[in-house]
């Protein structure tokens, strides 16, 4: 028995969680001072990679990018373009319908942090699928 046999998820598991986009977005980062931004910027990277199985998909690159080179202003952009990519990728391999748009992540971005609360509504997509 390898270990991928032994150790692998039901395909019935559903590993992304679905939450409060409002709580997400505003609350929960107003609470703890911007530290739950970083958690929940991990979480969504490694559920992601436990949904679709793909053993090559980042989970703690893109928070680490966030931590040490949110400075450079430059990669965090990339970073939020690229997990909205990763974002819509995860709902066409689920078979919901690829709603989710990196460009539109991006440029929330730059509104009162709306790319939050706009990845986690598609990301919920995905976590309850009507």
């Amino acid at each position: 028995m390898t270990y991928q046999t032994q150790f692998a998820q039901p395909q019935f598991a559903n590993p992304i969680k679905y939450r409060n986009p409002i709580l997400t977005w505003f609350v929960w980062p107003l609470i703890t001072l911007g530290i739950y931004h970083l958690v929940w910027y991990y979480k969504i990277h490694r559920e992601m990679r436990d949904r679709t199985g793909d053993p090559n998909a980042p989970v703690a690159g893109p928070m680490l990018v966030m931590l040490f080179l949110g400075w450079t202003f430059i990669a965090p952009l990339i970073s939020y373009y690229r997990t909205g990519n990763r974002i819509k990728t995860t709902q066409a391999q689920v078979g919901v319908q690829p709603t989710c748009s990196p460009i539109i992540g991006l440029l929330l971005f730059f509104v009162f942090g709306l790319s939050v609360l706009y990845y986690q509504i598609e990301l919920n997509k995905i976590a309850a699928p009507h």
